[in-house]
């Protein structure tokens, strides 16, 4: 093939792509009618007063999203102004449309003692359906990552609360039968000694939390099929104060059951008589908890010194030291506890106490059943005979165990 005809093959082509692309131009205002197709059906609603496209870039004006009462239980729909978003990386293909990152405006929120900003928020992986199908993924999962950058809270001058960065992200197995979810906040800094109650400045002083710095994290996993969603991690690790975890295990979450709590959403926010609306939602739920078992949760207390300065304060008001304080905690445990009525909890729950007490390392609590139990059978139970509840549930009590 000679030079002159491999050229104008070129400019063919490159005709071609540029007419093709001229008639699937991108549409600000479509993109936004695909996100609410998606959204509205949770309550949430996304609105623009404009829209400018260049090339894969589109930039929308004047967002503003608005949440439904139905979802947030206040009587009028709330609104929240957004600004400007850029999504970067478009592509549209038979309406659907993908974009690699959404960029949002920086927030910077100002009141008479305060304020909130926070910087680099965006969202990546989004996938917007122009049809997306009830009951499937595509109508759960938007976006793959969401990320909030620095985050600071300020009152009358003074920052009393920050954080470093906030993210959130999923992953769908190849065969996509399994979702994995993780997030974390790091950085986090709470000014504690600004509080202005005297009282709690004092105590804040003893315990030496004059500022509360640490992380956060969360684990958990989504089985398509069975609906089964594992909390494997919720955890708050405090400086010189412990970590706090909590896990759980659900079934019957499925995408069945995602579709019935959308359409029940939709239906109550459709209602123009907002109280019956919320009323008919509330009864919706409880007939969808039916769906549910409960597969067994836990939470655990691992001590970073908090303990022993919390026996320390409370002690010196009593005119005693920690060690003392413990004791009389101990000896006043049984008597305290003789209220459950249920002797195997009481005696469990008393032996850990004396063994935390007496080396605070950690201490937890644990409901997991022999096989999983139906969520309205453990509220029946509950309301009717709270100690067989307890052994149906195998409530467990440890301190100090690995």
């Amino acid at each position: 093939m000679n030079r002159q005809r491999l050229i104008g093959l070129l400019l063919a082509g490159a005709s071609f792509t540029a007419l093709a692309q001229s008639a699937h131009a991108l549409d600000g205002q479509d993109i936004v009618t695909n996100f609410n197709k998606l959204t509205s059906a949770n309550g949430a609603t996304l609105s623009i007063e404009g829209s400018e496209v260049d090339g894969d870039t589109v930039t929308l004006t004047g967002a503003k999203l608005t949440l439904s009462s139905a979802t947030t239980q206040e009587p009028n729909d709330t609104v929240l102004p957004i600004g400007e978003v850029t999504l970067e990386g478009v592509t549209e293909e038979e309406g659907d449309y993908s974009i690699e990152k959404a960029s949002f405006a920086d927030i910077d929120v100002k009141e008479k003692d305060g304020g909130v900003t926070a910087k680099d928020i965006y969202l990546e992986g989004v996938y917007l359906p122009a049809n997306p199908e009830p009951g499937s993924l595509d109508s759960v999962l938007i976006a793959q990552t969401f990320h909030v950058g620095a985050v600071a809270v300020t009152d009358k001058g003074k920052q009393v609360a920050s954080l470093d960065e906030f993210t959130t992200s999923y992953t769908l197995s190849d065969d996509e039968s399994k979702v994995d979810l993780e997030a974390a906040v790091t950085g986090i800094k709470i000014d504690a000694a600004s509080a202005p109650d005297p009282k709690t400045q004092e105590t804040v002083k003893a315990l030496g939390l004059e500022t509360i710095a640490g992380d956060f994290t969360m684990k958990a996993d989504w089985t398509l099929a069975d609906g089964k969603v594992n909390l494997t991690e919720y955890a708050l690790d405090l400086e010189n104060v412990g970590r706090l975890n909590i896990t759980f295990s659900l079934s019957g979450y499925t995408l069945d059951f995602v579709k019935s709590l959308q359409e029940a959403l939709k239906a109550s926010e459709a209602n123009p008589n907002k109280e019956a609306g919320q009323q008919a939602l509330g009864m919706a739920m409880l007939g969808l908890m039916q769906q549910l078992s409960y597969n067994g949760a836990s939470i655990r207390f691992d001590d970073a010194g908090i303990t022993a300065k919390a026996l320390d304060y409370a002690g010196k008001q009593q005119g005693v030291d920690g060690k003392q304080f413990a004791q009389s905690l101990k000896g006043m445990a049984p008597m305290m506890l003789a209220q459950l009525n249920i002797p195997d909890l009481q005696a469990q729950i008393s032996s850990a106490l004396n063994a935390y007490l007496d080396n605070p390392k950690s201490i937890e609590v644990s409901a997991t059943p022999a096989q999983p139990l139906p969520v309205p059978q453990i509220m029946g139970a509950a309301m009717g005979n709270p100690a067989d509840l307890a052994k149906t549930l195998n409530v467990q009590v440890k301190a100090n165990a690995e």
